[in-house]
């Protein structure tokens, strides 16, 4: 069995936060303690959930720019080769 470490945390919140905890903790048949360990490990979720957002939207960010350059690119080179065979046509080569 694996044993956990613990650590206590002691801090102060203002009387209208903490008035607002005891009202949801007597609403769930709760305690403070729970209500904190239940309260870090959303906002740890959530904090992930937004930062694997952000990542996800600079991805397609630099994505999309490296996808335009390569269109681009095709571009350019299409471009060059459609005026090659031009110049074959022109001449009776192609």
């Amino acid at each position: 069995m694996h044993n956990k470490s613990k650590e206590k945390i002691v801090f102060t919140l203002p009387d209208s936060l903490m008035s607002e905890v005891d009202n949801i903790v007597q609403m769930e048949n709760s305690n403070r303690e729970d209500f904190a360990k239940a309260a870090f490990q959303f906002y740890i979720t959530q904090k992930r959930k937004i930062d694997l957002k952000e990542c996800m939207i600079k991805g397609y960010k630099e994505m999309g720019q490296i996808n335009l350059s390569l269109a681009e690119l095709g571009m350019t080179n299409e471009v060059s080769s459609n005026d090659d065979r031009k110049g074959n046509i022109a001449q009776g080569e192609y």
